[in-house]
């Protein structure tokens, strides 16, 4: 199989079940059914992107929550855009910051896009689906060089 053929895997790192449900119905209704991989914790994301189980040159788009109770999302970020495989693998911040230094520091790291998960559900609902929208038209690249 040509690897720019596989589908491409949505790795959610989302340490609140509520929103990743959440997320995941929006994806779908936006209709994107992708495969995703909830992460619930930094520790347990660093251990799947980066262990030895991980499929070489298999297409990754990463959503990245920031709060994560074990680690922060930004030195998830930076290990991802500094790894020789992971770098050109989109990842997009979806959290509850809206500090305007940690916005250009994801930036600066490479995230493809940061949004601010709204608290209001209907608004965050909304976000999501166009997220899903947005997720279903992109490319992405293999991970391997």
């Amino acid at each position: 199989m040509n690897v720019s053929a596989q589908a491409v895997t949505i790795v959610m790192i989302e340490d609140d079940d509520g929103h990743a449900r959440l997320i995941e119905k929006n994806l779908k209704r936006a209709g994107v059914y992708n495969e995703v991989l909830h992460l619930a914790s930094g520790h347990a994301a660093v251990d799947h992107l980066f262990g030895p189980q991980r499929q070489a040159g298999a297409p990754v788009l990463v959503l990245l929550d920031l709060n994560l109770p074990d680690m922060s999302g930004i030195d998830i970020l930076a290990r991802l855009k500094s790894d020789p495989e992971l770098r050109l693998a989109p990842v997009i911040v979806l959290t509850t910051t809206d500090d305007d230094r940690e916005i250009r520091r994801c930036y600066e790291l490479g995230c493809s896009v940061y949004i601010t998960k709204p608290v209001n559900y209907e608004t965050f609902a909304s976000a999501v689906r166009q997220l899903g929208l947005f997720l279903a038209v992109i490319q992405v690249p293999p991970t391997a060089q």
